[in-house]
């Protein structure tokens, strides 16, 4: 007598093996989502290729928005400062085209530096932060924001501790350093003297980002000697892209907007109740005259020494 082995396995058993594996390749998302995208595939009779496509197409996609996500918090960016917060059309059209060209990344693949001059309350830190965050989420770059006022005290504590190659090679793996705010606060020699050590490191290996209220006339004011202001100067503009953002301070645009909007909220108010403002005026009259109530009786005592009299 012949005895017939059964080789089928148990669905419980092969839903746990198949987890196992899963989890051993770490592919959490195909773990999670395979045996919903199996039933949809049964119900819309899809092939076992459309299947798998799915599954494998939904793990990357998290992946990605994982990895976006470990870069943002990586960069040490602003936050809030993205272009749904930036108002660009305050950009001329040509300048508007220039940042739009910025966007591809391709600057950065060619190892090029981007740097944004303008007065003070121009919005250059803003939009710098915007192109930042959009070629994280886009293109997925490596991008290290940081003040020049805090990275030089880095440089400086590295150089004390005999690790400035160590912190050097760190930043070498970023595609960008962010350096927002050079010039604004006066350095002395030893901060601008490692300021140009990683400036020098970075020349046609990496791109430096970079915003400044000084022109580039007025450097030896940042590094103290015009040697190496000369030297500065050199290797950020031999590969670089320069926006100047002359415009007007956006805080004292938005100051006036609002002024303007309480202005408007202010006299629609008194369109919408007139009674109401009447009121008001009454009240404030009444309030004038019990403030002054000497002024009637100073009439009635006159009257009363001319009849006297």
């Amino acid at each position: 007598m012949t005895t017939t082995t059964s080789t089928a396995t148990p669905e419980g058993s092969l839903h746990s093996r198949l987890k196992g594996h899963l989890k051993d390749l770490h592919l959490p998302t195909v773990r999670e989502s395979y045996e919903e995208s199996a039933r949809r595939a049964e119900r819309e009779h899809a092939s076992y290729e459309q299947y798998l496509l799915e599954v494998v197409e939904q793990e990357c996609a998290v992946r990605r928005m994982n990895r976006i996500s470990r870069l943002i918090h990586e960069s040490g960016l602003p936050l809030e400062k993205t272009f749904e917060t930036f108002k660009r059309e305050r950009l001329p059209r040509a300048q508007n085209a220039q940042v739009s060209s910025l966007l591809d990344g391709s600057f950065l693949d060619r190892k090029e530096n981007l740097l944004l001059f303008g007065r003070s309350g121009a919005g250059k830190s803003h939009l710098l932060c915007a192109i930042a965050h959009e070629l994280i989420q886009t293109r997925e770059k490596r991008i290290r924001f940081t003040t020049c006022t805090l990275l030089v005290q880095e440089l400086l504590i590295a150089k004390r501790d005999l690790k400035l190659a160590r912190y050097l090679k760190r930043m070498n793996r970023f595609d960008a350093v962010f350096i927002d705010q050079v010039g604004y606060e006066q350095q002395s020699r030893d901060e601008m003297e490692v300021l140009f050590t990683l400036l020098a490191e970075r020349y046609e290996r990496g791109s430096v980002m970079l915003t400044s209220n000084l022109p580039f006339s007025r450097w030896d004011e940042i590094f103290k000697d015009p040697t190496t202001t000369a030297a500065a100067i050199d290797r950020l503009i031999h590969h670089s892209v320069i926006l100047e953002l002359n415009l007007e301070s956006y805080r004292l645009e938005e100051s006036r907007e609002q002024q303007k909007r309480s202005k408007e909220q202010a006299q629609s108010s008194e369109e919408t109740h007139p009674a109401a403002s009447e009121g008001r005026e009454q009240t404030s009259h009444i309030q004038h005259k019990s403030q002054n109530p000497a002024a009637p009786k100073t009439k009635k005592t006159a009257k009363k020494r001319r009849k006297t009299q």
